[in-house]
Parts: structure tokens; C-alpha cells; sequence
């Protein structure tokens, strides 16, 4: 019953901002940019607070190693659900957050206005591999120009049972080398199970969404150091998620 009332909630705090998105987004970038911001920082609050009171499901995010980061950085992170892009604009603050995403995400219901909307880098699903890199370079023209934070998830896919993929290599790169940024690690965990919302009510009574900085590097300087980061990037995320696997079912530790 308990999951029933999560998802009314969840679903009743987002669809009147969502809707005003829709409505808004063919006539004013500047309106749809407002109602983006809105769902993605109140809305995210909100649910996530919801998901705690009736589900014990808590949002962890480890508050010391954001003392790790400089004034602007680059993110390469392991990636679960789509939830992870509310996550990280929930742990970093703000709306300085932008992440690289599959354009089919624009086939999603308010996911693909939000993220056009924001300025997100929207890769091709299907296309010549310059295209995917020119759009990454605007990407990143944009990033430095607005001191916003880039997120990059080399997996290039959302783990259904949580297991850490292949990290490749060309996405991580071209950002790399356009944005010129140092690398900042991270590794989250929880989302595989949310997601869908039928799997609010049987996946998530006390369980959490975990996210933590792991490492800072300095921005790579040569394809050897491409290599180097995104292999030690791997190591540590796979460490973290077998740390946090070991916990007790009902620890909050981060």
C-alpha cells in the first residue's frame, strides 16, 4: 500500500511541472529552461524525500569528498538508471550539472525537452562517428562558457542488474580533450533497482541511492594519460560498489 502512496506522490509532484514544460517548450527556450531547472532541483528534492518517508529509501550522497573538487571539473561515472542524472544534480547542487546522453532519450515523455532544454549533449544513436564528436566539441564549448560541470558515463548504457560495464573510450576522450578539465571519479549505486516504477513498490523498502567522489585527476595531457584515468576510473568505481555491496541491507554509511 505503502508503494501505491510513493508513486502518487512521486507521480503528483512532477506532473504539473512536466506538463507546463510541454506547453511551454515550442515557443520559449527561456520558459522551458525554467520548468527543466524546476523539475530537476525541487522536484528532485521532493521525490527523494517521498522515497524516504514511505519507503526508507534514502539519498547518500558523501558530503567530505566534495571537498576533493575544483571550481570547475569533469565527471566520469558508472550509470544505472535515468535516475543518476537527478542524482547528480541533487549531489553537486545547482544547475551547473550537464551530462552526455543517447538522443533516443528525446523519444522519452519530458526527458528529452528537459535535456534539450538544459543545453545537454545529445549523441546520436545512429550516425558517421564525427558526428557524435562534433556534437561532443559544442558540448563543450558550452561547458567552459557557462562553468557548468560535464558528465560523462563511458559505460555508454544503463546496467539493468548493477554490474559495472566496459568503459570505452572515445566519448571520454574527445570530452577530455575539448573541455581540457581535470577528471573527477565517481561511483553511485541503488539505481538499477528503480527502474521502472513498478519497481518502487518491490525493489525499494530500505534500500539507498549511493554516490561518492573517489579521486580527482588532473586533466590528462596525452592519450596515455586517457588511458590511465579511465582504467584507474574503472578500478576505483568497481572498489567502491563491492565497499558498498558488503554493508548490512540497512546501513546508511557512504
Amino acid at each position: 500500500m505503502l508503494g501505491f502512496i510513493t508513486i502518487f506522490f512521486c507521480f503528483g509532484e512532477v506532473v504539473l511541472p512536466a506538463l507546463m514544460l510541454c506547453i511551454v517548450y515550442p515557443f520559449s527556450r527561456k520558459a522551458a529552461l525554467f520548468w527543466s531547472d524546476y523539475i530537476t532541483c525541487r522536484c528532485a528534492r521532493i521525490v527523494f524525500a517521498l522515497l524516504s518517508f514511505y519507503r526508507k529509501f534514502h539519498f547518500l550522497g558523501d558530503r567530505e569528498s566534495l571537498a576533493l573538487l575544483p571550481a570547475q571539473f569533469s565527471v566520469v561515472s558508472n550509470h544505472q538508471s535515468l535516475f543518476d542524472i537527478v542524482v547528480y544534480l541533487k549531489y553537486f547542487g545547482g544547475t551547473r550539472t550537464r551530462f552526455v546522453a543517447k538522443d533516443s532519450l528525446s523519444s522519452v515523455p519530458m526527458v528529452g525537452k528537459m535535456l534539450r532544454s538544459q543545453g545537454h549533449c545529445m549523441i546520436p544513436r545512429r550516425g558517421s562517428p564525427s558526428v557524435a564528436m562534433t556534437a561532443i566539441d559544442r558540448f563543450s564549448r558550452r561547458v567552459i562558457q557557462n562553468n557548468q560541470i560535464p558528465v560523462i558515463f563511458p559505460e555508454g548504457t544503463r546496467s539493468k542488474d548493477g554490474k559495472l560495464g566496459t568503459f570505452y573510450a572515445a566519448g571520454f576522450r574527445r570530452l577530455s580533450e575539448s573541455a581540457r578539465l581535470p577528471v573527477a571519479v565517481c561511483a553511485l549505486d541503488g539505481g538499477w533497482k528503480i527502474s521502472s516504477l513498478g519497481s518502487i513498490i518491490t525493489s525499494l523498502h530500505r534500500g539507498a541511492y549511493r554516490v561518492k567522489v573517489l579521486r580527482v585527476f588532473p586533466c590528462p595531457q596525452s592519450k596515455e594519460e586517457e588511458k590511465h584515468v579511465l582504467h584507474e576510473a574503472a578500478r576505483l568505481i568497481q572498489e567502491q560498489l563491492d565497499k558498498w555491496r558488503s554493508l548490512p541491507a540497512a546501513s546508511l554509511d557512504v
